[in-house]
């Protein structure tokens, strides 16, 4: 079993801004692709597409996919959590920026925190780290309040808060399945390879529940943000993320990630021209508090 550590180090600071650098960009991506692209089948061939990139990586490093480990119940479920995630996410990026919509689908930390000590003690957060989570929690209300002056708080808009809020706990809840089931004891590799292949299943279906109209013609921009999304997004950095569970603290990391809106503001402001109000900056502002604070290091 992989020893764990109980510090973020250099390797995983490198990692998650990398990772938070990116998935900020990944949203704007994705709405930025909308008016092609429906928002389920652009998930869907998404996750197929990775699906098979990471089926090939485990061939050609000869990584086991298929053997009895008595991972499967767990690995379903983890699947079915992170389908239902970016269900969550990609349609819920038709109602709102893709700004906001970051914002509120990384309160996940936060259903992390609170649940995950419940089966791994080890987990637990002092109180100078709670502050911190409680300094991020304040970010979302201060979102909320944005919500209300800027015209965001209409029906739609609920729409895609509610959207985004739901996949933050679909991700938690992820994350928990995860450090808390025999998924622990399997590689990286195959952790992702369930939550890419009930992805590659399920969304799909989605998009047909949805009645999605399925365009296979795309243009050069469709086809390069389909790439980008698939190899940088849910192969290359999902599978640094699993990487990272198996080996960090879930909170630690979890919280850390809240970088990400910080990246999506400036992104949707610089591409798609997203307002950036003052409530938003406060918000982002207090999200960086609570990073420093849930990370510092015990005396």
């Amino acid at each position: 079993m992989t020893k764990r550590k109980t510090e973020l180090d250099a390797v995983a600071i490198a990692l998650l801004l990398g990772c938070c650098l990116f998935w900020g960009f990944q949203q704007v991506l994705v709405k930025a692709t909308l008016p092609e692209l429906a928002p389920a089948f652009q998930a869907g061939l998404r996750f197929v597409a990775a699906t098979l990139l990471l089926w090939a990586w485990c061939q050609w490093r000869g990584i086991p996919l298929w053997q009895s480990d008595g991972s499967l119940p767990a690995g379903l479920l983890a699947g079915a959590l992170f389908a239902a995630e970016f269900g969550c996410v990609y349609v819920g990026l038709q109602y709102t920026t893709a700004s906001r919509l970051t914002l509120f689908l990384y309160t996940a930390p936060f259903w992390v925190a609170v649940l995950l000590p419940l089966w791994v003690p080890t987990e637990r957060l002092r109180p100078l780290q709670w502050l911190g989570l409680c300094c991020a929690f304040l970010a979302v209300v201060f979102a909320l309040e944005n919500g209300f002056s800027s015209g965001q708080g209409t029906p739609a808009g609920w729409r895609g808060d509610l959207l985004a809020l739901s996949a933050g706990l679909l991700w938690g809840l992820t994350t928990i399945t995860i450090r808390s089931s025999t998924l622990m004891r399997v590689s990286a590799e195959k952790l992702l390879f369930y939550q890419l292949a009930m992805s590659a299943i399920v969304l799909p279906l989605l998009s047909l529940l949805l009645g999605e109209a399925w365009h296979w013609q795309f243009s050069a921009f469709a086809v390069a943000s389909l790439a980008a999304q698939a190899l940088l997004g849910a192969f290359m950095s999902f599978l640094a993320w699993m990487w990272m569970l198996g080996r960090y603290p879930a909170t630690r990391i979890s919280v850390f990630v809240f970088l990400t809106p910080i990246c999506a503001l400036l992104f949707g402001a610089l591409w798609l021209g997203e307002p950036v109000t003052l409530s938003l900056l406060t918000a982002l502002s207090l999200v960086a508090l609570g990073i420093v604070l849930v990370n510092r290091p015990a005396r």
